[in-house]
């Protein structure tokens, strides 16, 4: 049970166990709504610093926001409810747009458009949870079967929920990160001829497709110091060729700079730094160059990635590009 209801007895109790994902969205809907009756009794002018560290923690939705888009809404389509992914998601868009407001009037310490704003935000809330509440949940309940449901836990874990203590496991045993399920779930495409990564599963010429469009550099050394991959894009920054392959990667850079590769390398394998930066001016360009240690699960080293991408064009963004420009 969430830190929130810690010390009451949960609604909830006997309709949903404990840690149920439904369950946890209606606990963190009571906390919307102690908030939301929190911020209504405060004198904003007397408490302006109080209302606004609430505030903040009613921002904390978008964590149910995202949970409900990247777990919930999937499953409802699979059983062909498509609806909440493209009118519920709508809305929660327009939620976020009404928070945003409501922190900018907060940090310009505008009173009447925080009093505002806030009061539109909180209707909203209120709309969504009876949606929820009346429909989204109980659909969800008699669509999901139980091992559905007890698929969510990994997902959300990563996700996070709006309690500052997570609720308890559903089902009660150990957290599985991801990469180490095992678990095969239903997929509407075979897996035959792909490879499973940490989520997801690729065949090897979408992985070279990947590697190809990618916008930057990739050259990956082992923990050999040979370099043994790089991705062959149309626009790199750094001209590679095949030569490079097997050889060791000190003598793939310029005398004045291999001292410097080298301190990399050996700062990564003991264990003490895990990235090296730098940007560059590059025939006219500016270039971000960044070198990753590579590490298993138990942090043994597996070797560097070199990325390197021009970002001239990224730099000279200003402002916010919403909507497609192809026609203009």
């Amino acid at each position: 049970m969430s830190e929130f209801l810690s010390n009451k007895q949960s609604p909830f109790e006997g309709k949903y166990p404990d840690g149920h994902p439904v369950r946890t969205y209606l606990e963190e809907n009571l906390l919307i709504r102690s908030l939301i009756n929190e911020m209504q009794s405060i004198n904003i002018q007397e408490n302006f610093e109080f209302f606004k560290e609430l505030f903040n923690k009613l921002g904390k939705v978008e964590l149910h926001f995202a949970r409900k888009e990247n777990q919930l809404f999937p499953y409802l389509e699979k059983h062909g409810w498509t609806s909440p992914s493209q009118n519920m998601w709508a809305f929660h868009d327009q939620i976020r747009e009404e928070i945003k407001e409501t922190r900018k009037a907060i940090e310009a310490e505008n009173m009447t458009a925080v009093m505002m704003n806030a009061q539109q935000v909180f209707r909203s809330l209120e709309h969504i949870m009876q949606v929820e509440e009346g429909r989204l949940l109980p659909n969800a309940m008699q669509m999901l079967s139980e091992e559905e449901w007890k698929e969510f836990k990994e997902g959300d874990r990563e996700i996070g929920w709006m309690f500052d203590t997570p609720p308890a496991p559903y089902p009660e045993d150990a957290y599985i990160h991801p990469g180490e399920d095992t678990q095969r779930k239903k997929l509407p495409f075979g897996t035959e001829d792909k490879t499973h990564y940490d989520e997801g599963w690729l065949t090897p010429e979408q992985v070279n497709s990947i590697f190809r469009i990618l916008p930057v550099d990739i050259t990956y050394v082992n923990e050999n110091d040979q370099v043994v991959f790089y991705n062959r894009g149309e626009d790199r920054v750094f001209p590679r060729s095949a030569g490079i392959i097997g050889r060791e990667v000190k003598f793939c850079h310029p005398p004045k700079s291999v001292d410097q590769v080298l301190r990399i390398l050996e700062e990564f394998k003991a264990g003490r730094q895990d990235l090296a930066e730098f940007w560059i001016q590059f025939k006219g360009r500016f270039v971000h160059i960044q070198y990753f240690a590579v590490r298993d699960p138990d942090g043994t080293y597996r070797g560097v990635i070199e990325m390197s991408q021009d970002v001239t064009h990224v730099r000279e963004l200003e402002g916010e590009q919403r909507l497609l420009d192809w026609d203009s």
